[in-house]
């Protein structure tokens, strides 16, 4: 395993970090305990949840995956090896069956609360805004189109003020954005500059694969000139990149076929790209997953890759892959495929 520090921070967390969305839907508890132990075998100390998992997001599955991981912790003693990142979910018709206000410092709380009672653990070392409270273009949005009808109030400070007296408490240690906007990021930096008692966002959570590199637009600068680290979701696009799909396939219990409306990342123009990436890295002799995995580990910006699996097999697969080096040829080919048919799916 390879690993890197949170940005401005000293704690040390591995290259690859362990996803768990599927946990307490697709699969079980003991998966996830077998996942975990597996994981953590191979040296990955970082994990990410949330209290929106398992998805698809349902009352009847409300935070299932944070109750798998606090068992877990309970079962196995290991909650001094594992950097936890956790995210309250924000203000969407699909999370009224949380809560149905935005951020403000009573949900921070109360989320933070319930969030460390099921993960069965008086600290979070890392955690985030799930996505951001205004309308803004992230979960598949290309383009931002403003709307002069919607209100929003700039409440960003009291956000970062709640999080500074939480971090006070140790109940939280790092804060961190998810599916955020160049603006919307530097508007969190900005803060912590100007009130020096704030603290500072230091990672933020967005896709990026062979197919979504629209983190490249705007983010990659911020990220490497202020030093926030990406936490690199779906850098399979929902297992697209593993070529399972391909041919028109739907595999039986795969995530797209049991959830149709995840296909952002299957729309014929991503597909094509897919049929590239996969013959390309047929042609060096590695798997298509392995490949896609590898050049996302490769990137400068990146702090972390947070992969995803429903069996050992995958995840076997997804984890060994931050030790598969690509060649100058393979990177000069990807550019030329990404070139040809760039951002597929944003």
């Amino acid at each position: 395993m390879k690993y890197t520090n949170l940005p401005h921070t000293d704690i040390e967390v591995s290259k690859i970090c362990l996803g768990t969305m599927t946990w307490g839907n697709q699969n079980t508890e003991a998966e996830g305990h077998e996942q975990m132990d597996y994981a953590l075998d191979k040296g990955v100390n970082f994990f990410d949840t949330a209290e929106l998992y398992s998805i698809p997001a349902h009352p009847d599955r409300r935070s299932n995956t944070e109750k798998i991981i606090g068992t877990w912790f309970k079962k196995s003693g290991n909650r001094d090896k594992i950097v936890l990142g956790t995210k309250i979910a924000g203000k969407a018709e699909f999370t009224k069956f949380i809560r149905t206000t935005g951020f403000n410092r009573e949900s921070i709380i109360e989320a933070v609360e319930g969030s460390l009672k099921r993960l069965q653990t008086d600290y979070i070392d890392l955690y985030q805004l799930h996505w951001p409270d205004r309308n803004t273009n992230y979960f598949g949005q290309r383009g931002y189109t403003h709307d002069v009808s919607d209100y929003w109030q700039d409440n960003i400070h009291q956000l970062l003020e709640t999080f500074r007296d939480l971090i006070r408490e140790g109940k939280i240690r790092q804060v961190g954005i998810s599916n955020e906007s160049p603006w919307g990021t530097m508007r969190f930096l900005e803060e912590s500059k100007v009130h020096a008692s704030l603290p500072r966002t230091i990672t933020i959570q967005n896709p990026y694969s062979l197919l979504n590199r629209l983190f490249e637009v705007g983010l990659a600068e911020i990220a490497m000139r202020e030093k926030v680290g990406l936490l690199a979701y779906s850098p399979l696009g929902f297992g697209v990149l593993s070529g399972k799909y391909l041919g028109g396939r739907m595999p039986d219990g795969a995530r797209i076929t049991l959830f149709p409306n995840y296909k952002r990342y299957l729309n014929p123009t991503a597909v094509a790209a897919t049929q590239k990436y996969y013959e390309l890295a047929q042609e060096h002799g590695i798997s298509l997953a392995q490949m896609a995995l590898a050049f996302v580990n490769s990137r400068p910006f990146i702090t972390s890759n947070i992969i995803g699996a429903t069996s050992i097999k995958q995840l076997e697969e997804n984890i060994s892959s931050i030790e598969v080096e690509l060649s100058d040829e393979v990177y000069q080919a990807i550019e030329k495929i990404h070139n040809e048919i760039p951002n597929p799916a944003p």
